[in-house]
């Protein structure tokens, strides 16, 4: 029986939302064919074996259960991350499914850390989590490959903060009114801002700084925000059908994804044209490979009013798997349940390993 390590967690600000990702997953796992290890990361980094109730896990009441734990039996419970030992990472977990989001666990670092550890894992591996995760990067390799990206502009914390008036004239002369303000390496719409004039670019500058010194500011697009997932390694891709994604919130942010159900719909699949979501196919595809992903993304787009064209937002390497999240839902919708979608994940990381440790 395979042992398959859900780790969750992480040091970044999208900690809370992997809590609930990694208790789905473990609740949609073949206990037949899998041994479910969970393994938390705390706040401060700390690797935590657990083997408590799972429903601790979403409520964040999982870390003081695996402290004391630690406590009690630290020779039971201790983890080595790197290393050799009965109580090594490698020995706890034969494959890994990164049920985490963000900084230090979806931009590479944690993928490089499991290459060096020669452990097989779930997903894309160093090159396509870093290049997806920094929205800067991906949109300059996207427009290179000619994919259909909106205007934007990218700006540094210290560049905004040294010359204000420079930055601000900067984005005003190569964008219009309304502008998003992100983050480039957050997802679950942590620390993103709506800028309706510039009268709040400022202070919308200093809130994506909290998160990261590398920001992205994006030309609002009137459209619908609509979504496909990809499945598979290198050429051999496997695209799910497209979903629409509806909010009464003023943009699709951190509470209208993951704490106001009652604001969200999600028509799945969504009443479009043949030849439009035959585009997002061969779109998603296209970005899939040209940041070398592996295993499976979700591709996210908008699809502006009155042209009907598509423009590619980004792609998501380790997408959410909460009861609200797209990318199991349309996994669902074209074909694979929850079970099957893990197994497949799983099936596709052993397969990438085999191609990259041949030597």
């Amino acid at each position: 029986m395979i042992k398959l390590g859900i780790l969750f967690g992480g040091r970044s600000g999208e900690h809370e939302v992997s809590l609930v990702s990694a208790t789905a997953m473990i609740h949609a796992a073949d206990k037949t064919r899998y041994r479910i290890v969970p393994i938390g990361i705390t706040k401060k980094g700390d690797w935590l074996l657990y083997d408590g109730p799972v429903e601790k896990i979403a409520d964040g009441s999982w870390e003081a259960y695996a402290l004391d734990c630690l406590q009690k039996d630290p020779a039971r419970y201790s983890i080595a991350i790197l290393g050799t030992g009965g109580r090594s990472l490698k020995d706890t977990a034969d494959f890994i499914i990164p049920a985490v989001h963000g900084p230090y666990c979806e931009d590479g670092k944690l993928q490089g850390l499991l290459d060096m550890a020669d452990i097989p894992y779930a997903g894309s591996g160093v090159t396509g989590s870093a290049t997806a995760m920094d929205k800067i990067i991906a949109k300059a390799i996207f427009k290179d490959a000619g994919l259909p990206v909106g205007p934007y502009v990218p700006v540094m914390a210290e560049e905004f903060r040294r010359d204000y008036p420079a930055v601000k004239a900067r984005i005003e002369a190569q964008l219009t009114y309304p502008v998003f303000v992100k983050p480039a390496n957050m997802g679950s719409s942590v620390g993103i801002s709506k800028v309706n004039d510039g009268s709040t670019l400022e202070a919308a500058l200093e809130e994506a700084a909290r998160h990261d010194r590398r920001i992205i500011v994006e030309q609002g697009i009137d459209g619908i925000e609509v979504e496909t997932s990809v499945l598979g390694n290198y050429g051999d891709l496997q695209v799910s059908c497209v979903g629409q994604i509806s909010y009464t919130a003023d943009f699709y942010d951190y509470e209208a994804k993951y704490q106001n159900e009652d604001g969200l719909t999600l028509t799945i699949p969504a009443d479009l044209p043949e030849e439009i979501t035959a585009e997002m196919s061969r779109i998603a595809k296209e970005a899939f490979l040209a940041l070398d992903c592996c295993g499976y993304a979700r591709a996210d787009f908008f699809l502006e009013k009155g042209t009907n064209k598509l423009y590619l937002n980004e792609l998501n390497t380790l997408p959410g798997c909460t009861g609200v999240s797209m990318f199991p839902l349309l996994w669902k919708h074209s074909g694979l349940d929850f079970t099957q979608l893990v197994e497949r994940i799983v099936e596709l990381g052993y397969e990438r390993y085999s191609i990259t440790h041949r030597g």
